[in-house]
């Protein structure tokens, strides 16, 4: 059996961009003509800057030299290479996903405004937010009461990004299929469902048949729910950069619309698509699911519900947590410590959802897990908690 990864790929995370003076001096000539087609004039931009991102774009910040227009003194371009034949397009992604925000007001967008694109030359011009910090670098620095307001609005942004695009898939599928983008895309698949009891047995770990049949209903559930919305699927910290007006997102290049409450999950499994997740103090997942729900109950009124989404959330935080465990298994990673800690996040909110079968097993994995490649093996917490 496979499953639908929901665009994730945790087995080929995405590389580095930088950026060459040949790609930056063709990323600039590209911003000032699609700044000139949208505005009709000519606009010369100066002093690009590379900035690191995830992807394969060139992304450069530039100072706005001459401008006969009201436009911000610095923007940020991005540049994409050619698209790979068979493969979905970052560009068509990204341009849809800052399209479909663009269209709402200023309050209810999670992200910079797009400014300009254009699909021949495969760049787009975006509103520059600034160097504002990033969540990551909050949940590194010393302070935890900054640490936790910022994955409070990190949630709270989340929640509203839900909130505002539910209901919108035809919009994002009309605007993608213009840029031609395939509007339903290949699912990405995973063996994780066939192989991960075996993987587990082998550490001594064999799944009773109520897990399994849970198990089954979860992988079936995970990617046909209900609650669609735009997600940008990449939910690592770096991401993320913490301005006054709250969090805003960055890098859609994977965005796309689908169950939301898989993006809720990664409030329980906080960061657990990164390289480097580490651990949230107690109670701290609660908090952030509880402000992520008040964003969205008024859209979805039965996720108000505490025990109605408890059993939603239990199930992607099952898939989740499997997922992360048969890559890293399967490929040899080095995240054994993040695996020990979500099994045993999970056992524990199995059992306030009253699934003691599975908290059980979740216990018992992540005891085999501590025993092999242990022991003692747990995930510190962010260093602004420590």
């Amino acid at each position: 059996m496979s499953v639908d990864t929901f665009g994730e790929a945790p087995d080929a995370p995405a590389g580095r961009s930088g950026g060459s003076g040949r790609s930056v001096d063709a990323a600039v000539a590209a911003g000032e003509a699609v700044l000139a087609h949208r505005f009709g004039s000519t606009i010369t931009l100066a002093e690009p800057e590379v900035l690191t991102g995830s992807g394969p774009a060139t992304v450069v910040r530039a100072r706005i030299a001459s401008s006969p227009f009201g436009l911000p003194r610095t923007l940020v371009i991005k540049h994409y290479p050619a698209a790979r034949p068979g493969l979905p397009d970052p560009f068509a992604q990204e341009a849809v996903s800052y399209q479909l925000f663009t269209a709402l007001s200023a309050e209810d967008r999670m992200c910079p405004e797009l400014l300009a694109h254009h699909g021949p030359e495969r760049v787009l011009v975006i509103e520059d937010l600034g160097r504002a910090p990033t969540l990551e670098d909050k949940l590194r620095g010393s302070d935890a009461r900054v640490a936790e307001r910022s994955l409070l609005s990190w949630a709270r942004s989340l929640g509203r990004m839900h909130a505002t695009t539910a209901g919108r898939e035809a919009d994002f599928d009309a605007l993608l299929r213009r840029l031609g983008g395939p509007v339903k895309q290949k699912k990405q698949t995973t063996a994780a469902p066939r192989e991960l009891p075996d993987l587990l047995a082998e550490l001594g770990v064999a799944m009773p048949a109520e897990v399994r049949e849970f198990a089954d209903h979860a992988w079936e559930q995970a990617p046909a729910g209900t609650y669609r919305a735009f997600s940008p699927v990449d939910l690592s910290p770096d991401n993320n950069l913490v301005t006054d007006s709250g969090v805003r997102f960055l890098d859609f290049e994977r965005g796309q619309v689908r169950d939301a409450l898989i993006d809720a999950a990664h409030l329980r499994v906080p960061f657990g698509s990164g390289a480097d997740p580490q651990a949230l103090p107690a109670g701290m997942c609660e908090a952030m699911i509880a402000v992520w729900r008040a964003e969205v109950s008024a859209i979805w009124p039965a996720l108000a519900d505490t025990d109605t989404l408890s059993v939603l959330l239990l199930d992607h935080q099952f898939t989740l947590v499997c997922l992360r465990t048969w890559d890293c298994l399967a490929a040899g990673c080095e995240m054994v410590a993040a695996l020990v800690t979500w099994w045993r996040d999970l056992a524990a909110d199995a059992t306030r959802a009253g699934e003691h079968r599975l908290a059980g097993y979740a216990d018992d994995v992540a005891a085999a897990l501590d025993s092999r490649f242990g022991p003692g093996l747990a995930l510190p917490l962010y260093p602004a908690f420590r």
